[in-house]
């Protein structure tokens, strides 16, 4: 059975990311195997000093990614909560944390060949 690819990211700017397949660009966004939609931090509680919840990630997973990107913002200062880091540690899913540009370059690559989700953030 084929799984669904993770859509390409075709293109980031300061509070703006374009993904194929999507008309309209997003501000943040999460991207997962077959779609993506906007990333509303309040839904988890996610924050700059609160860093990236294990919500999150746990919606990835459940769309089914083996390999997660997180980036920090543009300027790397979104954290990342350490208990996120540790519940994708237990589940021994490969995870890439990057600023912002790196991270859509890695992205990009690693959906070529491995379903994979993202969390991008696109300010600071």
């Amino acid at each position: 059975m084929d799984r669904p690819k993770s859509p390409r990211i075709q293109d980031v700017s300061w509070g703006r990311i374009e993904v194929e397949g999507y008309e309209e660009p997003f501000k943040d966004a999460k991207l997962f195997p077959g779609g993506a939609r906007g990333w509303d931090w309040s839904e988890t509680g996610t924050g700059h000093e609160a860093g990236i919840q294990p919500a999150d990630v746990q919606e990835l997973l459940d769309e089914g990614a083996e390999a997660v990107v997180l980036s920090c913002g543009m300027e790397g200062r979104l954290q990342i909560d350490q208990e996120t880091l540790r519940m994708l540690e237990e589940r021994d899913i490969e995870v890439h944390v990057l600023e912002t540009k790196a991270a859509v370059e890695r992205y990009n690559s690693l959906r070529e060949d491995i379903p994979v989700g993202g969390l991008f953030h696109y300010t600071c």
